[in-house]
This record gives C-alpha cells, structure tokens and sequence, in this order.
C-alpha cells in the first residue's frame, strides 16, 4: 500500500498551455504502449509528440465551453492527463438541444510506467467531480475493443457497455470501439 501512495499524484490540477509537451509525449507514448499489436505498428511508429502538441495547442486556444482538462502531476512532472466535456454522441444529447445531460470522458491516460498506481482512478475521480459540477447525469467514454486492461479498469469503476459501437481509422485499418457508461454518482 505505501508503494501506490508513493506512486499517486501529488496533485490533480486544470491542464496550461506550458503542460501541453508533456501530455503531447505522454498520449504518443501511452498510445504506443496500450495500442501495440491493436493498431498497424507502422501508424504507432509515425506518432509525432511535436505534431500532436501543435494541434493540441490549437484545440486548447479554441476550447468548447464545458470542456476541462486536468493534469496529474508528481514532483512537478505531469504524469496523467484526463479531459472531460459534454457527451458528442447525439443520441446522448438534450431533447430539445437543451443543456446536455451526459458527460463523455474525452480523454484519460498515465505514463505507461505508472499504470495501476492509482493515478488512473485519481483522474478519473477528479474528472467525475466535473462532470457532477456541470450537472451530468451521465458519464460515457469510448474505448478500443481490444484493450482488456483498458476496459477492465472501466468496468472496475462501474462502467459498463451500452451497446454503441463505431470504428476509427488508424493508418487505413478499421479499429472497432465501444462505448461505455455509467451514472454521475454523489461524492
């Protein structure tokens, strides 16, 4: 036990513009880690952190409105980045086109060193905490299929499949997703 508390973030904090190299770096290589054999090797190997953090920087300046980025951070390193915001699936949407009631996470990675540390459910945890401040009642996220460590993390948290799936491309090979959800629930 005194290992993971060692191994937990310092703190979880809104992600700036200086963090963005860092979780540049840290989505490459938590994509190259959890997406080996899952995704053509070629299309990991040509991830660029330089190329990603310039579009991650455009995207930051340009923000929808209940879009919040956290960093988790030990000894003044980002070692996790998770990003929440309205759900962008519109069968999740409004009726009406009112304010949304579903929350997607729209992003959660650790440095592939510190996976099953806690710095995953601390993100996750703080990242619920916004999602219950914007008045989600909902949670939903999508993930790749093939990733069991992924998906029993989720369901160890008490996600669970809704039956939607789609596939994104990753260098011309069809990678099928499913998404996952489970109910905002009181601190």
């Amino acid at each position: 036990m005194d290992a993971v508390r060692e191994r937990a973030p310092q703190c979880v904090r809104e992600l700036t513009e200086d963090d963005i190299d860092a979780v540049a770096a840290l989505r490459v290589n938590g994509w190259r880690a959890a997406y080996t054999g899952l995704m053509p090797q070629p299309y990991l190997d040509s991830m660029s952190a330089a190329e990603y953090a310039e579009r991650h920087r455009a995207r930051f300046r340009r923000r929808p409105p209940g879009v919040s980025e956290l960093v988790a951070e030990r000894a003044g390193q980002v070692i996790g980045w998770a990003a929440v915001g309205p759900a962008r699936d519109p069968d999740l949407a409004a009726p009406g086109g009112g304010a949304p009631v579903a929350g997607e996470l729209l992003a959660l990675y650790v440095a592939p060193a510190l996976i099953g540390t806690g710095v995953g459910r601390t993100l996750l945890a703080a990242a619920e905490e916004r999602a219950r401040a914007a008045g989600f009642g909902l949670l939903c996220l999508w993930v790749v299929r093939g990733n069991a460590r992924a998906r029993r993390f989720y369901e160890r948290a008490g996600f669970t499949p809704d039956g939607a799936e789609e596939a994104s491309d990753a260098g011309g090979v069809s990678v099928p997703e499913l998404r996952y959800r489970r109910p905002v629930v009181a601190p």
